[in-house]
């Protein structure tokens, strides 16, 4: 009898821990927001213009948005949510903390996105007709 008590306990201890575990991880997940700043540099855009701002926050955001897709992708296939936390949640998380700074550096700095520039009008094409191409003139030497 006191080997069946034994086995019961053992298997409420295991069980225990795997659902202490689980609900562990599960809180990895909804941590992103909150840690992606820790992953980034709070003075890498002190010094920064609002020139060298806008391209940063544009390359950023298209690298989010290249990671976000990877990771759409990745979780597609068998496996999918593993291969995609892998291989792809950290550089995501720190493109997305660095976004986070520089979008505060934009703030700060009181930035204005620039408006795309018109495009200047075509020059107009020369005037001037130097008259039709003659063809050289024939050599007279005589060839060896």
């Amino acid at each position: 009898m006191p080997a069946l008590i034994q086995y019961r306990l053992r298997t409420c201890c295991v069980a225990a821990a795997l659902l202490a575990a689980g609900f562990a991880l599960s809180g990895c997940a909804g941590m992103s927001e909150t840690v992606a700043p820790a992953f980034a540099d709070p003075a890498k855009y002190e010094l920064y213009d609002c020139k060298q701002l806008e391209g940063e926050r544009k390359s950023l955001a298209s690298r989010t948005g290249d990671l976000q897709r990877l990771m759409d992708k990745a979780q597609t296939g068998a496996g999918g949510a593993v291969v995609s936390e892998l291989a792809y949640r950290n550089e995501y998380i720190a493109v997305r903390g660095q976004a986070q700074m520089a979008e505060d550096a934009w703030r700060r700095n009181r930035c204005r996105e620039t408006p795309p520039e018109a495009m200047p009008a075509a020059a107009p094409a020369p005037a001037t007709n130097p008259g039709p191409i003659k063809p050289a003139p024939k050599s007279t030497r005589a060839v060896r």
